[in-house]
């Protein structure tokens, strides 16, 4: 099953849809279409989603800066995924912790886990607690975390891309580009098979600007972060 880009005017199915605590949705703005998450805006300003977390395991690639990847996993959370965060600097991922808050008790919440590049036992996802896995480690990470159930996503955080990435570009359901120097684009070219003027587009994203990639799908798209989002991460941006 491929992961598709839901336009809401043009697309009727229905994700399913996760409860979230009041508290999480007073940090970040709900930012989903009944379980989806939304990943951008099209040319005439309408929303793009993706159903991200389904009843099928799911790998989405991330090709780009820090900023991409916080903000689809703050949008993950705030349509009520558990998300964990695998990386070699945690520091630079605290702002999600910051996100969700403390439990009454005044213990951080269990929504959201940072651990170190190493296999460690995960969660067991369900439709009712879907798991997002954030892998950020290089442009050629360790599969350590891949999805082998329904409602287990991983996200893979390219910096850039690596000729030894080319397996789990290849595996991905959907990719997420920004801006690619012209070495890479080519790159992209021969991993994805892509024309030229597909190639040469990638070269002139501007800063706000994401092509999603995948099966039968190439949709250019403009980033938009919410006020909260923009408390969160800051503007909008194409580095980390």
């Amino acid at each position: 099953m491929s992961l598709r880009l839901r336009d809401p005017g043009r697309n009727t199915g229905v994700a399913p849809e996760f409860v979230v605590d009041p508290v999480l949705l007073d940090a970040v703005s709900p930012s989903g279409d009944r379980g989806g998450i939304v990943v951008g805006s099209g040319l005439k300003g309408e929303p793009l989603t993706i159903s991200a977390l389904r009843a099928a395991p799911t790998r989405i690639v991330l090709v780009g800066g820090l900023y991409l990847a916080r903000q689809v996993a703050l949008r993950a959370m705030a349509v009520g995924a558990w998300v964990t965060i695998a990386t070699g600097r945690p520091a630079a991922w605290q702002v999600l912790p910051k996100a969700a808050g403390n439990q009454p008790n005044g213990r951080p919440s269990p929504l959201v886990t940072i651990r170190r590049l190493s296999p460690v036992e995960m969660p067991r996802p369900s439709e009712d607690a879907p798991l997002l896995v954030v892998t950020d480690g290089g442009p050629t990470p360790q599969d350590l975390f891949p999805p082998r159930s329904p409602w287990h996503t991983t996200v893979y955080v390219l910096p850039y891309l690596h000729p030894q990435a080319t397996t789990i570009a290849n595996a991905a359901d959907v990719v997420l580009m920004q801006r690619l120097p012209a070495g890479q684009a080519e790159l992209a070219a021969r991993i994805w098979r892509l024309p030229p003027q597909m190639m040469r587009q990638l070269t002139t994203l501007k800063d706000d600007q994401v092509v999603a990639l995948g099966q039968n799908l190439w949709r250019p798209l403009r980033l938009v972060t919410t006020p909260k989002e923009q408390a969160l991460l800051g503007p909008v941006r194409r580095g980390d």
